[in-house]
């Protein structure tokens, strides 16, 4: 090892990065730049005949890295594996993408152990990038999401720490905990992170989080909540068994002034009876608030135990000094915090239901055929390929296709849609929809995780545990709200203690509240409000105005068929100010069929140009030319071989027939191949006027005849976009189609920006001019076809029908083909996004209004405690408002 005498970093003689000579004696540097600064003036840095660092270098904030490059020393390293590497250019390509990442010093990779080690500064970026940066390459990384159940936390200070610990676990890209629904989501690294360095992280802050093999069934999780909320009303009712007796006999000294029988054995009493309120049914707030300061934190049931433990001591300490005894309101504090506790965990279990009646509708049992008997099996026995049998009014078991038997299904589980569904062999069903009349055999196509409905309850899960943007600001002001809590409780206590007399005249101000007496001794005083500081501040209240609206949300979403991704979707999903669908199955059925035939040349008839036309776009799997194809055969037409076919992306087809060359296309694909379609512009836009698809069909080198097909409109197109421009938005339509056919059918449904002609690799272009013209833009789509489009757009929806839909393409996927989710979707955005407001404006301004009056003394500390309580209470309440709102579009 040597030292650069310029930056004075430590660095090794093989990896300097340059060297010099002075006096027969080489000098290694980190970096070309030391080198030049060195050559520059090398008597700079020559102390008594020996180079040395300088004195006057400001070098305190840098590093050498071990590829040589200098770096800050804020920079954080991480070693990662890389998959997908063989040779020395992938290294040398994953290598230069990290390079280009904004914030990363210096990346370094290793073809040998396949991994790369990157300094990077984490003010700039983050592991998440770095991964997305590999991805850009064309490697990979491995990574997971998991979701952990967490138990012990009570407030959004113990969901807050539990979060920062886990994201301090190297590997660890993303982690969020969601308070009301205890639990963890974690993205990390899988060959880095193993679910027992999570749990490890998180019982260093005094919590404890489950391992896969520990999580409950549902049925379990189902009794463990009963249990929660039996105990929570248990701990309820005996509190107030002990408090009533203290407020009843509290209530004699009160009004008369007396102490009954007298005052020894009254302070004795309230005490005695005190106890076991604290310290039996109370013990848990207790424990939680002292295991928190223990492992180097605060949280809410801290300040409980703080502000209890001080009026507690006021009994004794009445015995020896000029003190009111506060005992009884340690009780009455602790029985409404108790009381806020039971009503909260009930108002949480009513926002969670979603998930539960999920979980509830799947089959427990399933009846298939073996070896030519029918055999009734649990659910977790079916097989892909497994035959199953459904009698009327079960419950299909599993995703699969209907190979006997026609019926009915009711598939309001998964569409939101209450009328019954027709089923004949060869139609999908859905796992857990119920078919209502005949008996039907079903192949079983996807069973465990892989059903719609696991799919369904998954995306649920994963947008419960999600955060929204705007929740940022309040989870800052959790993670250091208790501790500032406690020095505001100290500083009131100092400012009694210092300025009596102008505290008592701030508080006599408020004498005109029953509760309020001035007249109390200074030291009373000081403690009353102490202690009304310490229990009226909630961080609660901001750690469940977020995630209980989401659940809310959310569940409501996937009982109308909408599911919402993230918390990041419905946020900015009510921002959105265009709506571009993509035409074909979307704004239209997406079946195509033949309405025209025109025969154009002298010798051709109808029967011909379809014949020809049909023959070469057999070979096509494109929407238009299967159409074709299926008119030739409801006509009984014989269809001849087609050689050296080809499609042409987005200008048609052309194949061989008997050494005959036919083409079958736009205008564009006839004006290549050397044909002028003009004569014919007079019949192809007559039928593109009528919102229909002209195809013109060429062989022998001339145009033959042209056919017409036509996509008809969904029939709730009109009406949902009609219900967009009542909302304020504008919509656009993409589509490939030449610009007459597509502004016919945009006059048809009132779209007002038409985008034509746009191949399938232009559709993202299109969606970034307008982002760049309008702002946020939402685009709609199928979520298989217009994956970049989705991808490009601030909020990408996908629409389609049954189990075909790509839930994982897109931030909302619309379960049923309908247009008029798309007015559901923002609704429910607009809806819940509004809950979220109201929540975090009401927890916020609750902790604002309310600290400064018991700062004063105008707040009594009981009444504190039922404010701190009925704050919680009120903003998951108020979540659960949300149920009742609805999102469908106004009928006219």
């Amino acid at each position: 090892m040597t030292i650069d005498p310029v930056c004075g970093m430590s660095i090794d003689e093989e990896h300097a990065a340059a060297q010099s000579h002075y006096h027969g004696k080489t000098v290694y540097f980190c970096a070309n730049s030391c080198k030049e600064k060195f050559d520059a003036d090398p008597e700079k840095y020559v102390r008594n005949g020996e180079v040395a660092v300088a004195e006057n270098e400001e070098i305190s904030h840098l590093m050498a890295t071990p590829t040589g490059e200098v770096v800050s020393k804020d920079a954080v390293e991480v070693t990662f594996p890389v998959r997908g590497m063989s040779c020395a250019s992938c290294a040398s390509h994953v290598e230069e993408s990290l390079r280009d990442t904004p914030g990363v010093f210096s990346a370094m990779v290793n073809m040998a152990t396949e991994t790369a080690r990157v300094h990077y500064n984490p003010n700039v970026t983050h592991l998440g990038e770095l991964v997305q940066a590999v991805h850009d390459a064309g490697y990979d990384v491995a990574v997971e999401t998991a979701t952990f159940p967490v138990r012990g936390m009570t407030c959004a200070s113990c969901a807050n720490h539990v979060e920062q610990a886990l994201r301090s676990v190297p590997g660890v890209i993303e982690a969020s905990v969601n308070l009301a629904m205890e639990r963890a989501t974690v993205r990390f690294l899988s060959d880095m992170v193993t679910a027992a360095d999570l749990r490890k992280a998180v019982q260093t802050t005094g919590y404890e989080l489950l391992l896969p093999d520990e999580i409950e069934s549902t049925e379990t999780e189902t009794d463990r909540e009963e249990a929660k909320i039996r105990e929570a009303r248990f701990r309820m009712a005996v509190a107030w068994g002990f408090t009533i007796p203290i407020i009843l006999w509290m209530m004699v000294e009160m009004f008369f002034g007396v102490f009954w029988p007298n005052a020894l054995i009254y302070n004795l009493g309230i005490i005695g009876l005190s106890l076991p309120v604290l310290f039996w049914v109370g013990r848990h707030t207790y424990r939680s608030g002292f295991a928190a300061v223990m492992h180097g934190h605060a949280n809410m049931d801290t300040l409980i135990a703080l502000g209890t433990g001080v009026s507690l001591l006021t009994g004794p300490a009445s015995f020896l000094f000029p003190v009111a005894n506060y005992a009884g309101v340690a009780a009455m504090i602790m029985a409404f915090h108790l009381t806020g506790r039971y009503v909260e965990e009930t108002a949480k279990g009513r926002a969670s239901q979603a998930i539960r009646k999920l979980l509830e509708l799947g089959a427990k049992t399933a009846r298939i055929l073996r070896d030519g008997k029918e055999v009734e099996v649990p659910i977790e026995e079916v097989q892909v390929g497994d035959i199953m049998v459904v009698r009327p009014g079960e419950k299909i078991p599993t995703d699969g296709v209907v190979i006997e038997g026609e019926s009915a299904v009711d598939e309001s589980m998964a569409t939101g849609e209450s009328m019954p569904v027709n089923k004949k062999p060869g139609d999908e069903v859905i796992g857990a929809t119920v078919n209502q009349e005949g008996l039907l055999k079903v192949s079983a196509t996807k069973v465990g995780k892989d059903t719609f409905l696991s799919q369904v309850i998954k995306l649920v899960e994963e947008c419960q545990g999600s955060k929204v943007p705007i929740q940022e600001f309040a989870d800052k002001v959790t993670g250091v709200f208790v501790p500032v809590v406690i020095g505001i409780a100290l500083l009131t206590l100092v400012l009694w203690a210092a300025f009596p007399d102008f505290m008592r005249q701030l508080a006599e101000f408020g004498s005109f509240l029953p509760w309020v007496n001035p007249d109390l001794s200074v030291l009373t005083l000081a403690i009353v409000s102490m202690v009304a500081v310490l229990v009226i501040a909630c961080p609660c209240a901001l750690g469940l105005a977020t995630p209980t609206a989401l659940m809310v949300g959310s569940g409501k979403g996937a009982e109308h068929g909408i599911l919402i991704r993230s918390g990041e979707a419905i946020q900015t999903l009510k921002d959105v100010k265009v709506i571009v669908f993509d035409k074909t199955g979307t704004l239209t059925k997406g079946k195509p069929e033949v309405t025209d035939v025109l025969a154009l040349a002298e010798g051709i008839s109808e029967q011909d140009v379809i014949t020809l036309a049909a023959a070469v776009e057999a070979g096509s799997e494109h929407p238009l030319g299967r159409s074709i194809v299926l008119h030739a055969e409801s006509l009984d037409l014989e269809l001849p071989a087609v050689q050296e076919f080809k499609a042409v992306r987005g200008k048609g087809v052309h194949g061989k027939i008997n050494g005959r060359t036919v083409l079958v296309g736009s205008r564009k694909l006839m004006l290549e191949h050397g044909m002028d379609p003009q004569p014919f512009e007079a019949d192809v836009r007559r039928l593109e006027d009528e919102a229909k698809t002209a195809m013109l069909v060429a062989a022998d080198n001339r145009i033959i005849g042209v056919i017409a097909v036509a996509d008809t409109l969904k029939d709730d197109s009109q009406a949902a976009i009609e219900a967009l421009h009542e909302m304020g938005l504008q919509t656009a339509m993409i589509t490939g189609d030449n610009a007459h056919t597509a502004h016919a059918i945009a006059r048809k449904v009132g779209i007002d920006h038409v985008l034509a002609e746009v191949l399938p690799d232009g559709k993202v272009a299109e969606v970034q001019k307008l982002q760049h013209r309008f702002g946020r833009v939402a685009f709609v789509g199928d979520g298989i076809n217009d994956a970049p489009a989705l991808t490009q757009a601030n909020v990408g929806i996908a629409i389609g029908t049954g189990t075909d839909i790509a839930i994982e393409a897109s931030d909302v996927t619309l379960v049923r083909g309908e247009l008029t989710g798309v007015v559901k979707a923002i609704n429910l955005s607009r809806a819940t996004f509004r809950k979220i407001r109201q929540n975090l404006f009401w927890a916020f301004f609750y902790n604002v209004a309310m600290i400064p009056l018991a700062i004063i003394g105008w707040m009594h500390p009981v009444l504190a405690e039922i404010a701190m309580a009925t704050s919680s209470i009120s903003v998951v309440s108020n979540a659960n408002l949300l149920r009742r709102v609805d999102i469908r579009p106004r009928r006219k």
